[in-house]
């Protein structure tokens, strides 16, 4: 009984020596930073590819218009 409580006790000690609150928070933190970081530049992708596809529309109408005519 006695060699089981101290192999658990080991088990666990070595278990949160392992893992520790500061490590994880610190790796959570980089994480956040770095998803951040990719969330604006995917926003500001979107943000373009938005204005290209508006442009194109113009550009359609106004090849349409010029096909078609002004009289219609």
């Amino acid at each position: 009984m006695k060699k089981l409580l101290l192999s658990s006790a080991l088990v666990v000690a070595l278990g949160f020596s392992f893992t520790s609150c500061r490590d994880t928070e610190k790796k959570a933190d980089d994480v956040s930073d770095k998803t951040e970081g990719a969330l604006e530049k995917a926003g500001r992708a979107i943000d373009n590819a938005a204005n290209e596809v508006k442009e194109a529309g113009k550009a359609i109408d106004s090849a349409a218009t010029e096909v078609v005519g002004d009289d219609n």
